[in-house]
């Protein structure tokens, strides 16, 4: 008997994005509120080392991007390295990779919103972050092409604000070309540490790939917006670090609360800080629709498989979304937000999303044999684990003990399933 592919994804899930939507997308995800704050923590660790740093975050980024591309295109799927793990490393692996990343993605969603409510009315951060949330499931839940076309313009005033602020201090009388080389502060150490903070400003070019059954030609359009999204934002951090640092310098840099707006205004443009304020407001809200939409589609591929609650599989028949992993996630987000202050308390999501990049590279290590192949997921998956373990060790710990949680649910389930005599499909087919 002749057997038939049957296509993986559901009846529902439309594909209308194109490369240009793409890479808009993956825009939105990286060009977040973190730019507008990272830098300072980074300076910290090391000293004008943070633009080496910012280059070993770059690398990985790239690494990890190429192989979450090769393995999109092959898999276009929703879901992303969750997805790609299981079907090339086993279900197990698979699952580590979407419980790191929905657990920990869902608590930074919640301190993006936080972030917008203390940016945009510091009084009555909760209410605003509720608000926020409410605002991005709704545009979620009609349709990812609206997503698409807000994160747009979104992303049109985050790269127009960090512009102004290239210009104004590359500009300025005070910039001065010396104040990038003041020295390595915590030799390699610190520089891994600054790399391993950078590069939670980088992590969101996977949010295309979790887009994977809503892109059009995803065998080419994937690999290419992955790319050109990562070299856009790597330039644009690029020139944000160079003109920041040459304004403030390292020392001053690392104490700063606010460096955007402190380098505007040491710039002598103090009238430009309140819209670097507004900028990383609207950066942060673009941040946090990139990220809802990207737990949700990972939570819909998990809910199709038995390891989240099956109804959360469900696609909307007008809007064709995700529509009850949407809401579930965003009303998730909404209590967090509106009930805790976890914007220091999210270390761990950093280590989370290193560990998911590590199952990605993995994966992408077993595609083609041969060094040459297998040079770039190689780096990737070192890179990852080494900047992993750079973190402050209350991050790696919290992080550590998170998937630690997530293996014994996993344990559980398994077992349970096999006294129950439930030997689900690991494909979910």
């Amino acid at each position: 008997m002749t057997n038939i592919p049957v296509d993986p994804g559901p009846p529902g899930l439309r594909r209308t994005l194109g490369t240009g939507d793409a890479v808009v997308v993956g825009l939105g995800a990286m060009l977040g509120a973190g730019i507008f704050a990272v830098l300072a923590p980074a300076a910290r660790a090391a000293g004008s080392g943070l633009l080496l740093g910012l280059a070993v975050a770059a690398v990985v980024a790239y690494c990890n991007a190429d192989s979450s591309a090769r393995l999109a295109a092959l898999y276009p799927a929703s879901g992303g390295t969750y997805v790609y793990g299981r079907e090339r490393l086993g279900e197990f692996w698979g699952y580590l990779a979407g419980w790191a990343f929905v657990v920990g993605k869902t608590a930074s969603c919640a301190a993006m919103a936080l972030t917008v409510g203390a940016y945009v009315w510091p009084g009555q951060a909760h209410a605003v972050a509720v608000a926020a949330v409410v605002l991005v499931t709704v545009v979620d839940y009609g349709g990812v092409q609206k997503s698409a076309w807000v994160t747009r313009a979104i992303v049109g005033v985050v790269l127009a604000v960090l512009a102004s602020v290239v210009v104004v201090c590359l500009t300025s009388g005070d910039a001065a070309p010396g104040r990038l080389d003041d020295g390595v502060s915590g030799g390699a150490g610190g520089v891994l540490q600054a790399a391993g903070l950078l590069f939670f400003a980088f992590a969101g070019y996977a949010r295309i790939a979790t887009l994977g059954e809503e892109v059009r030609d995803p065998a080419r359009t994937i690999p290419r917006a992955v790319r050109v999204a990562l070299g856009i934002v790597l330039a644009a951090y690029a020139a944000v670090a160079v003109a920041v640092l040459s304004v403030l310098g390292a020392e001053s840099l690392g104490a700063s609360v606010a460096p955007l707006a402190d380098a505007a205004r040491a710039a002598g443009a103090p009238g430009l800080a309140p819209v670097v304020r507004v900028g990383a407001a609207v950066a942060a809200l673009g941040s946090l629709l990139a990220l809802l939409l990207g737990v949700s589609r990972t939570t819909l591929a998990m809910a199709r498989d038995r390891h989240l609650p099956a109804p959360l599989a469900a696609v909307h028949p007008r809007f064709h979304v995700p529509h009850r992993a949407a809401l579930a996630v965003g009303g998730v987000v909404a209590l967090l937000a509106a009930t805790v202050d976890v914007r220091g308390a999210v270390g761990f999501s950093s280590f989370g999303v290193l560990t998911y990049y590590a199952v990605a590279n993995a994966s992408a290590w077993t595609l083609r044999p041969g060094v040459a192949a297998r040079v770039v997921p190689a780096v990737g998956f070192a890179g990852c684990l080494a900047l992993a373990f750079s973190l402050p060790w209350t991050s790696v710990a919290v992080g550590a003990a998170v998937l630690g949680a997530g293996v014994v649910a996993y344990g559980v389930r398994k077992v349970r399933g096999r006294g129950q005599g439930n030997h689900p499909d690991p494909g979910g087919r």
